[in-house]
């Protein structure tokens, strides 16, 4: 999918993970010209590296965070709402270790996360037993009891891809492989160039800069604004693990551990178990991160503490690792500096507004989005109201947020559909299958498969409708299917997605 750049904007965003993604939707769909730009593929940094989870954040009530954590409650069930394929409930099993957090502590947590964010959707939590039914001989027997509780697992690049195809839908312009350089204020705005990967340069005139570049946010503040600034960022990488599943059920563990962190567990792409993650100071936001040797350790000694099965580097298929931007409120552990949002607003030239995002977290992307564009409120009168609360996002118009539902319904249309591809398609594209599927009506007509899931007819909507470059980007971000295929396949993968872009 292409876009032609045109030279006026009422916004240049600059960065496509999530928040910048759902800056642009919202704008859009106030009515402004948006021209969002991504250097790289949208969700190639910290937004496609998380833990995937939409949460209120247990852990930050230690913190005394409660703003953040009922405001990510909250979100947590408009965003269930807006997008339910790509996002669904989890229960977590948290056990109780004698030697770390009291019980009574446990539950009262528990009990504000139940409460405190006016849960509707979602059960509320409860103690179980880990030594009989669905949870027996899964973990040490030292364990014996612990309590369940509700969360939610994203799909946290194609909510960023969503996000940006919605804003494109209202109206922005999406350029991906575009880096904005020679950023200059002007007597009415500002004034950049655009350097894209083909070569092009375009120039382009803005009377508004969100700057929503995550961990190089300080360094594009810098280009317009050199010398000290009163926001600075806390650059902290988390890791995680990819092992063989270690359990059968589709419940997730959150593991205390003894340094005061926690370590989850999840279900992972039907054959694995996820394990992360963790929180490392990192130097420089181009030195790209890496999972360490004492990372793997890390993760696979904190697992093996509480899962029977003892896990060992030797079983890990797959690591990503991950930059968290976060605004440095100079707390002394990187495991206790804020996941809350700062939006920094500086009027460069009269009336044009400089905004630079610190921090957030991908459940707080569309209300950090909704604060954004209350602080810009005053320099676009023209603009509409907010109106993102109650709209799903692309293909997350599903009748009641019935996902079970909508996928017997796609089943029963699509009946020559091998069961393994309609539920991927279903889950990853939800309502616009349909797009996808148009004019289908046998497997061959979907082209060559690669590995057992990925086809060309995939490969295609993903170049179509959804920015994708390369096979990278279809493989590892718009999906996880990567993970399943051989060496050879993924590269016929890319193979083929090189020659359709070359032929359009």
């Amino acid at each position: 999918m292409t876009n032609q750049i045109k030279t006026e904007y009422d916004l240049l965003i600059i960065g496509g993970g999530i928040n910048g993604t759902a800056i642009a939707r919202d704008a859009a769909g106030r009515g402004l010209s948006v021209l969002l730009c991504e250097k790289d593929d949208l969700a190639r940094h910290t937004s496609s590296a998380s833990t995937k989870l939409v949460h209120g954040g247990l852990r930050y009530l230690e913190y005394y965070e409660f703003k953040l954590v009922r405001e990510s409650l909250k979100e947590r069930e408009v965003m269930l709402r807006s997008a339910p394929h790509i996002i669904w409930p989890l229960r977590f099993v948290l056990p109780y270790d004698k030697t770390l957090r009291p019980a009574w502590m446990l539950r009262a947590g528990l009990f504000l996360y139940d409460y405190m964010g006016g849960r509707k959707m979602l059960p509320p939590s409860k103690r179980v037993s880990l030594s009989k039914g669905r949870y027996a001989n899964i973990l040490h027997e030292d364990f014996t009891f612990g309590f369940e509780y509700s969360d939610c697992w994203v799909e946290d690049a194609r909510l960023v891809v969503l996000n940006a195809v919605a804003a494109k839908e209202k109206g922005a312009d999406i350029a991906v492989g575009a880096k904005v350089c020679d950023l200059k204020s002007t007597a009415d705005g500002f004034t950049a160039i655009i350097n894209h990967s083909d070569g092009q340069e375009q120039t382009v005139h803005a009377k508004g800069i969100v700057n929503a570049a995550g961990p190089w946010v300080e360094d594009v503040l810098q280009s317009i604004k050199p010398g000290r600034n009163d926001n600075s960022l806390r650059l902290v990488k988390g890791s995680h693990i990819v092992v063989p599943k270690l359990f059968d059920d589709e419940h997730c563990y959150t593991f205390q551990n003894g340094d005061g962190r926690v370590v989850f567990a999840i279900p992972y792409q039907q054959d694995y178990t996820l394990i992360g993650t963790t929180d490392v100071p990192h130097d420089e936001a181009d030195n790209l991160p890496e999972i360490s040797a004492d990372e793997i350790s890390y993760l696979c000694d904190a697992a093996s503490e509480y899962f029977l099965k003892t896990i060992t580097p030797d079983d890990v298929a797959w690591t990503y690792s991950g930059v968290r931007p976060l605004y440095d409120d100079k707390a002394a552990d990187a495991s206790a500096v804020t996941r809350d949002y700062v939006l920094s607003v500086e009027e460069l030239a009269q009336g044009a507004p400089f905004m630079s995002v610190y921090g957030g977290k991908i459940t707080t992307a569309r209300k950090l989005a909704e604060h954004a564009m209350e602080q810009l409120a005053d320099f676009y009168p023209q603009m509409g109201d907010k109106w993102t609360r109650e709209e799903s996002l692309p293909g997350g118009d599903i009748a009641n947020a019935d996902f079970d539902g909508f996928l017997a319904q796609a089943k029963t249309r699509y009946p020559w559909l091998p069961a393994n591809i309609c539920h991927h398609l279903a889950r990853a594209y939800g309502t616009r299958i349909h797009i996808l599927l148009q004019d289908m009506a046998s497997l061959e007509d979907m082209g060559q498969c690669f590995g057992n899931i990925l086809t060309e007819a995939e490969i295609r909507y993903l170049i179509n409708h959804e920015f994708a470059r390369n096979g990278e980007d279809i493989m590892w971000r718009r999906s996880k299917l990567g993970l399943h295929m051989t060496q050879e396949q993924r590269a016929a993968a890319s193979a083929a997605t090189h020659a359709i872009l070359a032929a359009k």
